[in-house]
């Protein structure tokens, strides 16, 4: 059985949020490795510096390497959501890594709304990391003012996931 993209997602979000420099997973002929700080293999697959030629404009049918024009490649940016948030709103956010979850089963019904009434430690929703799953609790009585996350997205640690007022 080989791995699913969803599967090697979160098996690459939870090495993101762990202080590991390198990790290696093998399962069933697919491996995968992580290094941080983009550190490459000393040589290359000739199949990874093809992929990385661009066409060079100076020279009509030929290509060239972003190094060996000089060129420095920069990762893309990235960007984050800001929530308005007034004093009377209490944030809950994310204490993992994970697939974030409303429904407490497929089919049923969320375990807030916009608008329920919720007391301190009602469930809020479901973090699942690795087929483990854990409650997100209310820390305060109040209001759901907002749900920030879509039902069964991927979720980072300290992401904001509800308001309550």
């Amino acid at each position: 059985m080989a791995l699913s993209f969803k599967e090697v997602a979160e098996i690459l979000a939870i090495i993101d949020s762990s202080q590991c420099e390198e990790v290696i997973v093998e399962v069933e002929g697919t491996r995968i490795v992580a290094r941080r700080g983009g550190s490459t293999p000393a040589n290359p697959a000739p199949s990874a510096l093809a992929s990385r030629e661009t066409p060079n404009p100076s020279e009509p049918g030929t290509t060239r390497t972003p190094e060996a024009a000089g060129e420095t490649q920069t990762p893309p940016l990235v960007t984050s959501t800001r929530i308005a948030v007034d004093d009377t709103q209490t944030l809950v956010r994310s204490p993992m890594v994970g697939t974030f979850y409303r429904c407490p089963a497929p089919g049923e019904d969320p375990f807030v709304e916009v608008g329920t009434r919720v007391e301190k430690g009602a469930p809020l929703c479901l973090i699942e990391v690795m087929k483990l799953y854990t409650t997100i609790e209310s820390p305060s009585d109040g209001i759901i003012a907002a749900v920030h996350v879509e039902d069964s997205k991927l979720i980072e640690f300290d992401q904001v996931l509800f308001a309550i007022k």
